[in-house]
This record gives C-alpha cells, sequence and structure tokens, in this order.
C-alpha cells in the first residue's frame, strides 16, 4: 500500500511551516499516491505558505496565550474547544495514517485528537528548548525527531530520535558556485563578502546594528549582502546606493547568499540554525530576546559551547561588535576554526531520517 493519509501541522512562523513542508515533499517523494492534509491557525502565515507550497490546510481558531493579562487571553478557552472540536471533526473526516506536529498553536488540538483517534503521532522539535506545545504533546507521541541533544530533560528519552531539523535541498549544493553568486547579486570578487540575516520580516536590532556600522565595515573592507526584511524596506533601502552595500528586503536565492558569503551575522531561530551548521561559514549570532522561553539564546549556546560560532546578546552589541567582528575577518585561522567546527554538527539527512520514524508507524 502506498496510498498512505498523512496530516501535518505546524505554524505561526516560518520555523514551524518550512520543516512541516520539508517533510511533506520528502514522504510525496517517497509515496507519490499519498494524501496530504495541512492544518494550521486561522490567519497565520501558514495558511499562505502551504497553498503556495501545493498542499491543502485547513484553518483552526486558535491563538497562544499572551504573556500579559489581556482581553485576547479571556477567549483562549473558547478558542481552544472550538479547535479541538473543528480538529476532531478533520480527523475524522480525512482518516490519516499519521499525524506529524512541527509545533505552533494548531498542533496541540491537531494531535491530541489524532491520539485520541487512534492515529499514530510523531513530534519534530526545532529547537534546543521545546516549546510548551510539543512539552504537552510529548506523552502522546510516539516518536518525537529532535535536533539537540540533552532534550531528555523534556521529553521521555525512550521517545527520542536524534535527527536535526530539515532544511532546503539546494543548501546541500553549494560548494563551487561562488563566482556564480558573487555575479548574481554584483558584488566585488575581490572583496571579503558579509551576509547580514534578520529573518523575512526583519530585525529591528539586528537592522540599526548594520546601519551604525557601515562606515566600519568599509574599513574593514568588507562588503555587505544585507537583508533587511520586508517591515523595514522603505527604512534601509536608501543604503543600496552606496558601494560595496547590497541592500534587499528578502533573498530569496538563499543558496547563492550562502555561497557568497564570507561572514554571516543571524538570529538564532531553529532552522537558521540548522541551515547555518550545514553552510560551514563563520557566523555571528545575535539570538532574539523577545522569543518565548528565550529559546533562541539557548539555540545559539547550544553551537557556541562547541567553539562553533560566536554569539552576541543585544546588550552587548554596542560594546563587543567591533572587536569580535573584527577578530573574525583579520584572523584566518579563527575563521577556519569557526567554519570547521559548526559545520561538524550539521545534519543534512534530518527529513529523511523523519521519514524513515513516519515509516515504521505505518501498518
Amino acid at each position: 500500500m502506498s496510498n498512505y493519509k498523512f496530516i501535518i501541522s505546524g505554524g505561526g512562523t516560518g520555523g514551524h511551516i518550512y520543516p512541516a513542508i520539508a517533510i511533506a515533499d520528502e514522504l510525496k517523494r517517497e509515496f507519490p499516491k499519498a494524501e496530504f492534509l495541512f492544518v494550521g491557525a486561522q490567519d497565520k502565515m501558514e495558511m499562505e505558505k502551504v497553498p503556495q507550497a501545493g498542499y491543502a490546510i485547513e484553518g483552526l481558531w486558535i491563538a497562544g496565550l499572551q504573556r500579559k493579562l489581556t482581553a485576547k487571553n479571556l477567549m483562549f478557552p473558547v478558542k481552544l474547544i472550538s479547535s479541538l472540536l473543528r480538529a476532531k471533526k478533520i480527523i475524522r473526516k480525512f482518516k490519516p495514517d499519521v499525524a506529524i506536529g512541527t509545533g505552533g498553536f494548531a498542533s496541540g488540538p491537531l494531535l491530541q485528537m489524532a491520539e485520541s483517534a487512534g492515529v499514530p503521532c510523531v513530534l519534530q522539535e526545532q529547537n534546543s528548548y521545546p516549546g510548551i506545545t510539543n512539552k504537552l504533546l510529548a506523552k502522546r507521541a510516539k516518536v518525537i525527531c529532535v535536533a539537540y541533544d540533552g532534550l531528555d530533560r523534556f521529553f521521555p528519552a525512550s521517545k527520542i530520535i536524534k535527527t536535526g531539523n530539515p532544511v532546503r535541498k539546494d543548501l546541500l549544493e553549494i560548494e563551487g558556485k561562488r563566482s556564480e553568486a558573487i555575479e548574481f547579486f554584483d558584488l566585488d570578487a575581490t572583496k571579503k563578502t558579509l551576509l547580514v540575516l534578520g529573518g523575512s520580516l526583519g530585525a529591528s536590532r539586528v537592522n540599526k546594528l548594520i546601519e551604525k556600522e557601515l562606515s566600519f565595515f568599509q574599513e574593514q573592507d568588507v562588503q555587505v549582502l544585507w537583508q533587511c526584511g520586508k517591515l523595514y524596506e522603505e527604512t534601509y533601502m536608501k543604503y543600496n546606493s552606496e558601494k560595496g552595500i547590497k541592500v534587499l528586503p528578502f533573498i530569496k536565492e538563499m543558496n547563492l547568499a550562502y555561497t557568497a558569503a564570507d561572514v554571516i551575522i543571524s538570529r538564532a531561530g531553529a532552522s537558521s540554525v540548522s541551515e547555518l551548521c550545514i553552510v560551514g561559514k563563520p557566523v555571528v549570532f545575535i539570538p532574539s530576546p523577545n522569543v518565548a522561553e528565550d529559546h533562541q539564546t539557548k539555540n545559539a549556546l547550544a553551537v557556541t559551547k562547541k567553539e562553533a560560532a560566536v554569539m552576541i546578546k543585544e546588550v552587548d552589541l554596542d560594546a563587543t561588535f567591533e572587536n569580535e567582528f573584527k577578530k573574525i575577518v583579520t584572523d584566518a585561522q579563527y575563521q577556519h576554526q569557526l567554519a570547521t567546527n559548526i559545520k561538524k554538527l550539521a545534519l543534512p539527512n534530518a527529513t529523511k531520517s523523519i521519514v524513515v520514524e513516519i515509516k515504521k508507524l505505518l501498518n
């Protein structure tokens, strides 16, 4: 039998959505006749991104609890009950063989109802510190696929499989394409390139840092390829006309951007960290402090404790950034050490490994 049915839930951020889509794509390669249904949160980005990837999606009326006491929290019980009933109806109608959750609000009700209906469940946890949804779902899951060591603090050790996080397949094939990448972004082949990433929407503090340090980068003879984010396009695109600075609201051709880079500044979301391990370039992580459980700092620390990257907290940027960056671009041995060590952490076959675990659950 190969016409299996897979129901997948993950969303709210790209870090939950893109791994879910990557898993679906790999399952589709394995089982071309399989049926797929995604379940997301209404009004979240998965309702747009999943159909763009060619998959059907149903929306639940669900949102997370706010950290502060707000009127929105008063609606949470109503939304949760509504989502549980809707998820139950979806499960009953679709009759999936396996349910897969990659985190986010909607995966809670969906996997809870799937497990109650006797459907085997797989969790995929991207971060070194799990979100509340996956922690609550752990006892219901058959298998929990993780990307970091030490997750037995949160999940039953018998269920954990270290697979890594799914990444885009084109990142596995960036070797030997530097000339193409330099030409694509109209960069100077004789200069080192700094790639700046703050996520698709952008990161305010990272952007302010880069703006402040533009003359410093010129002094170091470093050109800048700067993804400022869609929210900050109007603020920073004015620098695009300056020599040695390329500003883009969003970079679609990330494989070429990574290829062109000699040094990378990035947030420390789970997907970004996994990609950067595969890319194998010197990285400065600036974790966002505005995320649940401060998980970006924990993700970055999991890499920096292996001497595989540099982490600078936002509060320390003004005091330490220039010294840390200068050390990287002027010390070839240090560059090599960072690049070599981060590459050792890569798990390039993550998606295939996750699919192997899913196949074990099929009757």
